[in-house]
């Protein structure tokens, strides 16, 4: 189990649903043909390896932070005004990235030396200060971000819907840009999961974790605890950024809405809470379980409503109705922290008992 770091799920139905999930999501094209499912599965993987790189702060080091929506959007920011202004080359890609991903790491890197070396209340300020800032700056810098409007960009041809890599007459399917996109996507997001679970099973991440518990104590023992934290919260940027990269690559823009909104970290928060702090495979369990409702909740709701209605039930019409979709995602979500108030992983680890599941895996 090395490329898990020595720490695979610890139950069978976690394993498995893991598994299908991942496999769901790899077999996404060909399973469930049509551009909204393979917009959903991509939102999936991106916000899979965002919500990790979150939970590193949150769940590793307990620290609240706001800011995570800030570097999400400094690495999509970075990739489109490089592919737009640059043109849809390879060249404008590596740019963007060796622009965008040192950027998100130094102002990380401020933040924490700055704001790390006193209480985390503080810490939780300082991030939604800079992060509202950055928002503000991005909507006002129309000549380099394009303002509320954002910016939209071509990719590279490899990359556009119209390249066809694998003809269909050749396997019955046809493998485009589109496709050899969202593999990208699926590949990178993979990868860096796969990074963040070496980090939080190395010693630098146990360091983390007692942190966590007795920052006192882990001070006493020798440990800089500012040096880890300052680490900690770098290599989320890093990621966050790395996400947002990916996250404009897929929609081929970028803008306020899309990537600096405060809504996102509503969304963050909710799935590190869904999948179960303190681990890292609850984010791929709470993106998924958070972006399914989210994309066809409403459409679900619209099929009861309508069952209702033709059955002559009263008040339920009008209850499930399309509209109230945010009504019940947040009556869904109350649920899900009251009958998993360790998180969808915490309480798939013990089989489903009421033992509080510890940090971890």
């Amino acid at each position: 189990m090395m490329i898990l770091s020595g720490d695979p799920p610890r139950s069978r139905v976690l394993t498995l649903v893991l598994v299908v999930i991942i496999l769901a999501l790899a077999a996404t094209p060909f399973l469930f043909p049509g551009a909204k499912a393979l917009n959903v599965a991509a939102k999936i993987c991106i916000f899979a390896a965002l919500v990790a790189s979150y939970d590193l702060l949150l769940g590793y080091t307990g620290s609240v932070s706001f800011a995570h929506t800030m570097f999400y959007g400094i690495g999509s920011y970075a990739i489109a005004i490089a592919l737009y202004g640059m043109g849809p080359n390879w060249a404008a890609v590596a740019t963007g990235i060796v622009a965008g991903l040192p950027l998100a790491a130094l102002l990380a890197l401020a933040i924490g030396l700055f704001s790390l070396r006193v209480a985390a209340i503080f810490f939780a300020m300082i991030t939604l200060a800079v992060a509202s800032a950055f928002q503000v700056l991005a909507s006002q810098l129309s000549w380099l971000t394009g303002g509320e409007d954002g910016r939209s960009f071509q990719l590279p041809e490899l990359l556009r819907p119209g390249t066809v890599l694998i003809s269909k007459n050749l396997f019955g399917f046809e493998i485009n840009g589109r496709i050899l996109t969202f593999y990208l996507v699926f590949a990178i997001s993979a990868l860096m999961i796969l990074a963040l679970l070496r980090i939080v099973n190395s010693p630098f991440g146990r360091v983390l974790q007692a942190i966590r518990e007795n920052r006192f104590r882990a001070e006493a023992l020798g440990f800089r605890t500012v040096f880890h934290l300052t680490y900690a919260n770098c290599l989320a940027a890093l990621v966050a950024a790395s996400a947002g990269i990916l996250n404009a690559l897929w929609l081929r823009y970028a803008g306020p809405d899309t990537s600096l909104s405060f809504s996102i970290m509503l969304d963050i928060l909710l799935m590190v809470v869904i999948g179960g702090m303190g681990t890292i495979y609850g984010a791929i369990i709470g993106a998924t379980i958070f972006i399914l409702a989210q994309n066809y909740l409403q459409s679900l709701m619209g099929v009861a409503s309508k069952a209702a209605g033709e059955a002559g039930l009263p008040l339920l019409p009008g209850l499930l109705h399309p509209d109230r979709w945010l009504l019940w995602l947040g009556l869904l979500f109350i649920a899900s922290v009251y009958f998993f108030p360790t998180g969808v992983v915490g309480r798939l680890r013990h089989g489903g008992g009421k033992k509080p599941a510890g940090p971890g895996h």
